[in-house]
């Protein structure tokens, strides 16, 4: 199954460490932890926590081991699909994590969101549209995707990891549209179907 992922980080220099992590399964399910820091990690950037608003009192108050949060990631995310906006930066706090608590650092592994959008358009297209009209329809339906994409990221881990869902969604949403359109013209349908509301164009 498809897991949406983000962290928030103390900083983004050299011995920044993760801070908050969150997911969100393709179905809906989520779950996010606060971090307490594991023994070294000692790296604050004020600027980093002016954006995520996470305060080191607030994960020594409210945050959870670290190892006890990476061993949880393994139990709940192991064979999953694993999906970040950034999984460059998403996956240097995953592995610090899963270091620190003493777990290889491939335990987990992460890709491109844009990539499973790409895939699951495509999946959903392919029946109804040859090459090269597949490749742009795939591209058609993620622009219009990131046109309407709302609002910068949230910087919170859970808020920005349903924001990849949502957008998932809307992918996967579009793509059907505009698959349903083509399978009923081929069909000899008169008049095409309306898109969902959410793509249909404003009056």
């Amino acid at each position: 199954m498809l897991v949406f992922l983000d962290f928030e980080a103390s900083s983004l220099n050299k011995h920044g460490y993760p801070i908050e992590v969150g997911w969100v399964f393709e179905d809906g399910g989520s779950e996010a932890h606060l971090i307490r820091p594991a023994p070294g990690w000692d790296d604050w950037d004020d600027e980093a926590e002016a954006i995520h608003h996470i305060s080191r009192a607030m994960l020594a108050a409210e945050g959870t081991a670290h190892d006890v949060v990476a061993q949880r990631m393994v139990a709940v995310l192991a064979g999953h699909d694993l999906l970040a906006s950034a999984p460059s930066w998403d996956g240097k706090w995953l592995s610090a994590l899963l270091r620190a608590a003493g777990l290889p650092r491939h335990t987990l592994r992460l890709r491109d969101t844009e990539e499973a959008q790409g895939e699951t358009a495509r999946a959903i297209l392919a029946p109804v549209l040859a090459q090269p009209a597949l490749d742009q329809a795939v591209y058609d339906v993620m622009t219009l995707v990131e046109v309407r994409r709302e609002g910068p990221p949230r910087h919170r881990a859970l808020a920005d990891a349903e924001d990849e869902r949502a957008r998932w969604c809307m992918v996967r949403d579009a793509a059907q549209a505009r698959a349903d359109d083509l399978a009923h013209r081929a069909a000899g349908g008169a008049v095409a179907p309306p898109p969902p509301k959410e793509f249909a164009h404003d009056p």
